[in-house]
């Protein structure tokens, strides 16, 4: 299969030195990349940016923004059998980005956001993909039943989901505790390191899109 995984964080600038962000470290997105080249599928890895070494066989597209990452899943999926969507790309942007370092001026400061694109949500209906479509949730709450919302409503074949709110695993962590949420059930894969994990999840979407016929 060709493979399209998304991983790591974005950054959304404020100014020339800040920019807003998230906790992602990269690491479960670049160990599924990882075990779908291991596999022996042609991966592409479109990253925001880590400090994670490109996997060996592994073709990289480096971004930084919300916006960089839509364009290069745009200009990349339609030649893809599967696309795993890893990467925990912001929600919102700064609706202006100064030219200059934002200097103190007062006790607070108001910044006025605007949604980011929906990168995920645009794969089916915006760009057409009709491959294996797998998206990753990182929930605080209700886990399964927003995993399962966002499975219906992005169009997914499979969500991976997990609690970044325990201590351990998720962000910064080399391990992780997932539930694979399918259509028609859940299957809960028990705490392990995230590059023992990622072959399990490869086997599960090579299943899914034999089936698919993809």
């Amino acid at each position: 299969m060709r493979v399209l995984v998304t991983a790591g964080p974005t950054r959304e600038a404020l100014d020339p030195v800040r920019y807003l962000t998230n906790r992602s470290s990269g690491k479960m997105g670049y160990a599924m990349a990882d075990a779908f080249a291991r596999a022996g599928h042609r991966v592409l890895l479109v990253s925001g940016p880590t400090v994670l070494a490109v996997p060996d066989g592994v073709d990289f597209v480096p971004i930084e923004s919300a916006a960089e990452m839509f364009d290069a899943v745009q200009r990349h999926i339609g030649r893809m059998d599967a696309a795993v969507f890893a990467a925990a790309v912001a929600d919102s942007r700064p609706v202006e980005v100064c030219d200059h370092k934002i200097k103190k001026t007062g006790e607070t400061l108001t910044l006025e956001l605007v949604r980011t694109a929906d990168i995920l949500g645009a794969v089916r209906g915006g760009f057409g993909f009709t491959g294996t479509l797998v998206g990753f949730a990182a929930e605080t709450r209700d886990l399964e039943a927003n995993a399962k919302e966002k499975l219906k409503r992005k169009g997914c074949d499979l969500v991976i989901a997990n609690d970044v709110s325990k201590p351990g695993i998720g962000f910064d962590s080399d391990r992780n505790e997932v539930l694979l949420v399918f259509p028609d059930h859940v299957e809960a894969l028990p705490e392990d390191e995230k590059h023992h994990l990622a072959p399990r999840i490869v086997r599960e979407i090579e299943r899914i899109a034999a089936e698919r016929g993809t």
